[in-house]
């Protein structure tokens, strides 16, 4: 059985800096290199950073579990009368199990009961695992993205948008 559970203190923002770090690896090998990884992790998945942004930002995390393990999380935030998917990612040994389809109802009903009219994301470019998620799910690109993100690193993205 797949649920949710809301990451609401230190000790789960810790427990998801830890998770983060290990699935990105996972997920972008292949794609980024590991300096830009690890970079990456720092500035967008390290404690001081989530923490950040669920206390400032209005973020809100969840844990993805399968049963009593967690498998993966996912972020959101609602802008402008949208939902910004700024998180998804599921563990390597747990994707193919339909756990992804199950977070996309959640996250449709999570934006429903907020009354947004449409939830938007950003995939790097040269994720095709991803891309294809998304496509299957009926997101669509609305554009291309690229966005500095220091250090000699660029974030190269496209931004789907799907209408509810």
């Amino acid at each position: 059985m797949i649920n949710f559970i809301k990451i609401n203190n230190d000790s789960d923002i810790q427990k998801l800096a830890v998770l983060a770090d290990k699935i990105w690896h996972e997920a972008f090998s292949g794609i980024l290199t590991v300096e830009q990884i690890n970079y990456m992790l720092e500035k967008f998945q390290s404690f001081e950073a989530l923490k950040n942004v669920i206390e400032k930002k209005g973020y809100e995390y969840f844990f993805i579990c399968d049963g009593d393990e967690i498998v993966g999380y996912t972020g959101l935030q609602e802008t402008g009368g949208k939902l910004f998917l700024s998180k998804l990612y599921i563990s390597k040994q747990s994707r193919g199990k339909k756990i992804a389809s199950r977070t996309f109802d959640f996250i449709e009903e999570f934006a429903e009961k907020r009354n947004l009219k449409s939830i938007w994301l950003n995939v790097n470019r040269n994720n095709t695992h991803a891309i294809e998620v998304y496509k299957a799910e009926c997101f669509e690109i609305v554009r291309e993205q690229k966005t500095d993100i220091g250090n000699g690193f660029v974030m190269d993205d496209f931004v789907f948008d799907k209408n509810l």
